[in-house]
């Protein structure tokens, strides 16, 4: 089969560079199925384009004689064979044009993942109405909203734990070239984990102490949450492609802790006299579990590839990653049953293993950033800049987030006044995994989402306007709430703190509010449509 050579500018719509593989920008296929591994058009696309390399035979130069097709009876071989390595060392460095198999030569072609795609996509959805729910909780009073637990709450069990449970199986079968689960597992795990994150929040509201309700709306939580191992893991046993095992052990980690963190709430909620005797210890360990021991590890293990597809740059291991992700797996549940059990060794060493992995998210932000520097986006730079800048600076924030909570530990051991939500509203919880999954949404939407590649880029159009205004309004919000919130700021702030924190709050939500409004109307845009550049 032969290969054309790749025009000046790729599909991507980006400038190549010598050290950049091809960009994947998301378009999602229309057909039924795609090849092994392909987990979106643009990866077909991608390695297609990969292969398509100039032409083996340069363009003959002046100066040299044309080759020759064999040597002359006067020439021995072992001198023919000079010449040719002469003539060969003498040509520009141009490779090979690497050969694409046709489909029926490669294993595993023709794995469907269409169905797959709008299971995610409508989980996706699901986030996002989780999200806009807590940003518009963002600008209640603090006695409705019970301080930061409504919104913590909605963004975290409602919104993190759902997009978890829509994309964890999606990335595990994708990226190891498996087939995807059964949508009736991959939807009842979304629905349980959506509808029972919903039915704790009501019980906690309206029905605490009771048992009844208490073991109903945990267990569909915890019940979604085994589906979702079940579809993440299960599909792996018939892999075809090399296997990830550091993210897929990060998974299997996340999902364990949440299991006991949630646990751990139910048998709160439903009145157990033992867990609300022992609540000023486990309720650190419950946040540390759920907040950071999930939610965060599973977004900085999905960043090790997430963050280099969106970037542009090669996705390729990184010590900085593999220490993030370490850090994070083996500190976190060491913080928290020290916590559970009051032993302050226990704890502090969990600490110092966090603060080493937010020290490698930060160093594999930069250099993530640093990777995707070289050459500029040609098409769709608003999107661009808003899915690749909220990674960045999530990731940034997220970094702020770790080293502030493993550094409250350090110094006051397992204490319950060593752990407090507040301080780490900004960094951690809006700057860092709201962010995050802000970003990944604005990215995954022309990728996964339904429509052709016309209806996917009317939606990067719409998703990338006022890109540096959002960024702008939700980076300023995380900061202001962390200084007003964060003790020693505070302390310089002095009587300003609170304004700060409502400002801060209002930003966020603004800016939060307008990108899943833009999120919303590009879902829905009709093919017919392009919306003019901002």
């Amino acid at each position: 089969m032969s290969v054309s050579a790749p025009g000046p500018i790729p599909p991507s719509g980006r400038e190549p560079s010598l050290r950049r593989l091809p960009v994947l920008t998301g378009e999602a296929s229309s057909t039924e199925s795609e090849p092994a591994g392909d987990c979106c058009e643009a990866c077909a696309a991608a390695r297609a384009a990969a292969h398509a390399d100039v032409p083996a035979t340069p363009a003959p130069v002046a100066s040299s004689p044309p080759a020759v097709a064999s040597a002359s009876p006067a020439t021995s071989p072992s001198q023919a064979s000079r010449e040719a390595a002469s003539r060969e060392a003498a040509s520009p460095p141009f490779r090979r044009a690497l050969p694409i198999l046709d489909g029926a030569a490669r294993p595993g072609v023709g794995i469907a993942r269409s169905t797959d795609r709008r299971i995610a996509f409508a989980g996706l959805a699901v986030s996002a109405v989780y999200l806009a729910l807590a940003a518009a909780s963002l600008v209640l009073p603090p006695a409705i909203r019970l301080g930061t637990w409504l919104p913590a709450h909605l963004a975290l069990a409602g919104a993190a734990a759902t997009a978890i449970a829509s994309i964890l199986p999606f990335f595990t079968a994708a990226l190891a070239v498996a087939p995807p689960a059964k949508p009736a597992i991959r939807i009842s795990a979304i629905a349980l984990v959506a509808g029972g994150a919903l039915a704790v929040m009501t019980a906690w509201g309206h029905a605490a102490g009771e048992a009844v309700p208490a073991a109903i709306a945990g267990g569909s939580f915890l019940a979604g949450i085994g589906l979702v191992g079940v579809a993440a893991f299960g599909p792996l046993r018939g892999a075809l492609g090399p296997r990830r095992p550091l993210v897929e052990r990060a998974y299997a980690v996340a999902l364990f802790n949440v299991a006991v963190g949630a646990t751990i709430a139910t048998f709160l909620l439903g009145g157990n006299d033992a867990v609300a005797g022992a609540w000023s210890s486990l309720k650190p360990a419950h946040a540390w579990l759920n907040l950071l021991g999930f939610a965060g590890l599973v977004v900085v293990a999905s960043l090790l590839h997430l963050a280099p597809t969106v970037a542009g740059t090669r996705m390729r291991p990184r010590r900085s990653g593999q220490l993030a992700v370490v850090g994070l797996a083996l500190g976190a549940p060491l913080v928290a049953a020290g916590y559970a059990f009051r032993l302050d060794l226990v704890a502090q060493a969990g600490a110092a293993a966090v603060l080493a992995g937010g020290h490698g998210v930060m160093l594999h932000a930069i250099g993530v950033a640093r990777d995707g520097a070289p050459g500029r986006w040609t098409t769709d730079p608003g999107w661009h800049r808003l899915t690749s800048g909220s990674l960045v600076a999530g990731q940034l924030w997220l970094a702020t987030g770790l080293i502030m909570a493993a550094a409250r530990v350090l110094g006051g051991g397992a204490a319950p006044a060593s752990w407090s939500l507040a301080p780490l509203l900004g960094p951690l919880v809006i700057g860092g995994i709201v962010q995050i999954l802000l970003g990944a949404m604005t990215h995954l939407l022309p990728a996964i989402g339904p429509g052709d590649q016309v209806r996917h880029a009317a939606q990067r159009g719409l998703l990338g306007r006022a890109a540096r205004a959002r960024l702008a309004a939700l980076n300023a919000g995380a900061g202001l709430v962390l200084l007003g919130s964060w003790p020693p700021a505070a302390g310089i702030v002095g009587a300003a703190a609170g304004g700060l924190v409502g400002l801060g709050l209002a930003l966020a939500a603004g800016g939060l509010g307008v990108s899943l409004g833009l999120l919303g109307v590009a879902a829905s845009l009709s093919p017919a449509r392009r919306p003019a550049a901002a």
